[in-house]
């Protein structure tokens, strides 16, 4: 007679201390655990549940502009440092840390219309409505180490991302500027009223953007001595981001209410079109992952969007913030800066739900179990709508439901005429087929 003895080394299940896990020994033999799948859903579900429950995106504000805030630029080698410009012209530094402003300055006589540091994070150049652009040391704002008179208005600056010498501004032209001289070394146009942003490519830092007073997008290259491309929109855009990590394609912010994704190898279309504003997007912001993108817009609310999503995943709203001018995706990509126009700015988490601070091993455990869990089971009808589900404020659900009923009647009134049309045999086209976007060599 055979008998089968379970053996096992009681040294396999010692702990070292007092402290450790207990190890238990398991069978993952899946014809052992029936309900397995439905214990996994419940925890599922819970997750999901705790998720929205600990979101809470808002961290703190930077009060003590004394009036809106119009633009922000965040510093290429310090997680802590940002600057803003507001409309009565004054430049601050800020510490995030401390949520303290450095310094501050009166930089120009008017709106501070445009920010960026240099790659090495050692200059802040800012344009105003004086039409002078001004370099800053960041150490200190007391007094400018360089000050550049321009012919024509100013709009926005941009720098190059490898030469710390090289920026470009933006107005009536496109001026193309060495810190070393005094004059633009070129001039760049192509028969516009004025340009109102600028940014330079990150990846292929010869190549830069900007947007036009008629409703175009205008694409350059520094080794060329006139721009190479042209896209008319149907309603202006008001910024452009590049993706940090694709450098062929960028994201417009439009007054048409969506952001537009174009890859410039083929621009006769956008990739992807990125809707849920109520209201014009006023700014616009790439993670530096590239995976995602934030967005400001004048219905109050700034938008989290995954760059190949038609739809946001996170909305943040605050009863006192108001119009959005600036948004910012700090460089660790855990936060997003916000300014608007009431003179504060904001801090949030990237993700709302997530803890800051140092988290315990079993902690960083059971978080990842509950991602793998929330992971598997999105498309489940129960959690999906429990992870998509927002509180929006009450104009931002009017608004969407008028819009929506708005697209419904045009959706109606289009199919009468298509009806009609073939009753009639009159050739027809659809009103999505007409020139929304169009390419102008």
């Amino acid at each position: 007679m055979k008998v089968k003895v379970l053996s096992r080394n009681p040294d396999d299940y010692l702990r070292e201390t007092k402290r450790d896990i207990q190890k238990v020994p398991r069978n993952y033999d899946p014809n052992l655990h029936p309900f397995q799948s439905s214990r996994e859903y419940v925890r599922a579900l819970n997750a999901v549940k705790l998720e929205r429950v600990f979101a809470k995106p808002f961290i703190g504000n930077l009060d003590g502009h004394r009036d809106g805030i119009f633009c922000m630029a965040k510093h290429p080698k310090s997680l802590s440092t940002l600057a803003s410009g507001s409309y009565d012209g004054e430049v601050r530094l800020w510490n995030l840390t401390k949520k303290k402003c450095i310094s501050s300055i009166n930089g120009h006589d008017r709106f501070v219309r445009g920010l960026c540091f240099n790659p090495d994070g050692t200059r802040l150049f800012s344009v105003g409505d004086d039409s002078t652009v001004k370099v800053w040391n960041t150490n200190e704002l007391d007094t400018p180490s360089h000050t550049f008179i321009s012919q024509s208005v100013l709009y926005g600056i941009s720098c190059q991302w490898l030469d710390n010498k090289v920026f470009a501004t933006c107005g009536e032209v496109v001026q193309l500027w060495d810190i070393t001289r005094s004059q633009p070394t070129s001039t760049l146009k192509w028969g516009v009223d004025s340009l109102h942003h600028i940014a330079f490519n990150q990846i292929d830092t010869n190549v830069l953007a900007s947007c036009a007073s008629d409703r175009s997008i205008i694409l350059y290259d520094t080794r060329e001595v006139k721009p190479m491309r042209k896209i008319i929109m149907k309603l202006k855009t008001n910024q452009l981001a590049w993706n940090p990590m694709e450098a062929y394609v960028f994201t417009a912010a439009n007054e048409d209410y969506n952001c537009y994704s174009y890859d410039t190898r083929k621009l006769e279309s956008p990739i992807n079109v990125h809707k849920d504003h109520v209201a014009a997007v006023t700014c616009i912001d790439y993670a530096p992952t590239g995976l995602e993108f934030v967005t400001g817009s004048y219905d109050k609310t700034i938008r989290i969007f995954e760059s190949h999503q038609g739809h946001s995943r996170e909305i943040y709203h605050t009863k006192r913030m108001q119009h959005l001018t600036s948004v910012v995706w700090s460089l660790d990509n855990k936060f997003v800066l916000s300014a608007s126009d009431e003179m504060n700015i904001r801090i949030w988490k990237a993700n709302a739900s997530e803890k800051l601070g140092t988290l315990r091993p079993r902690e960083r455990t059971a978080l990842e179990y509950n991602a793998t869990l929330k992971e598997k089971f999105a498309a489940h009808p129960q959690v999906k709508r429990i992870a998509r589900h927002r509180q929006v404020p009450k104009h931002i659900y009017h608004e969407r439901n008028q819009q929506l009923e708005s697209k419904k009647k045009l959706k109606r009134k289009e199919e009468n005429i298509r009806k009609h049309s073939k009753k009639n045999s009159i050739p027809y086209i659809s009103e999505k087929k007409k020139n929304v976007v169009s390419e102008v060599a």
